[in-house]
């Protein structure tokens, strides 16, 4: 697979999820948007989280800015890691795999690392509460007067597919009888990137490593093999 065809996957995936991010951001307050189709189970609603993917949150916020260069390396990392299976000529499936949880890491770091540079509202820190504040209204883009810091921005969400609600039999352990929603997070293009890239290697990796480690094989036969005219056939 040609380095050109990676960079144009990863731009792409970067492209829409901003462009997505950017528009809702500046666009609408925080909250249900619209309900795609009229459908109940496919929706946009906009929120910000300060951690990980998913909404998931990591700590205080020590722990935020430990993600986001957590975040920073592993994009250094996936960037070399990237050009030296793509010179090594691996498999085109775990190329693209690789190229998806690249594109979405980054996604989300570009969020981390200046959303709150860029923008004049979201979801910010505040010491003396020792908790996350949202905000009211609709935020604009503002480089001279943004909400938080370099590496202090928080991650825009805003796809949700709550399939169904129901209830946990009475006989479960810990949450029996209570009430639970499928499927309740609400993630954004970059997370889905990551989720995909890495579900798909974990289904075909057999596929994707015993192909490359016979083509590897095969490949040091072929270069390492001695051809002379002393090679007598018995």
């Amino acid at each position: 697979m040609k380095r050109r065809s990676v960079v144009i996957i990863i731009a792409a995936i970067i492209i829409v999820d901003q462009a997505l991010k950017i528009w809702i951001k500046t666009s609408h307050p925080t909250g249900e948007v619209v309900r795609i189709f009229g459908m109940d189970w496919f929706r946009l609603h906009f929120i910000e989280n300060p951690g990980m993917a998913w909404g998931w949150k990591f700590g205080n916020e020590t722990g935020k800015v430990v993600l986001t260069l957590f975040r920073l390396a592993a994009v250094i990392f996936g960037t070399w890691y990237l050009g030296r299976i793509v010179k090594q000529k691996y498999r085109k499936g775990f190329i693209i795999c690789a190229a998806l949880i690249y594109a979405g890491a980054l996604g989300n770091l570009i969020d981390s690392m200046f959303y709150g540079m860029i923008f004049d509202k979201g979801l910010h820190y505040i010491p003396s509460m020792n908790d996350y504040q949202g905000y009211e209204g609709i935020a604009s883009l503002s480089f001279s007067n943004g909400y938080a810091s370099f590496l202090h921005g928080s991650v825009v969400d805003m796809l949700y597919f709550p399939m169904f609600d129901g209830k946990f039999p009475g006989w479960f352990p810990f949450v029996g009888g209570e009430e639970f929603e499928f499927f309740s997070p609400i993630f954004n293009i970059a997370d889905a990137s990551i989720s995909v890239g890495v579900i798909t290697l974990l289904l075909f990796q057999k596929r994707f490593f015993k192909r490359q480690a016979s083509e590897e094989t095969v490949s040091a036969i072929e270069t390492g093999s001695e051809v002379s005219d002393k090679v007598q056939v018995s």
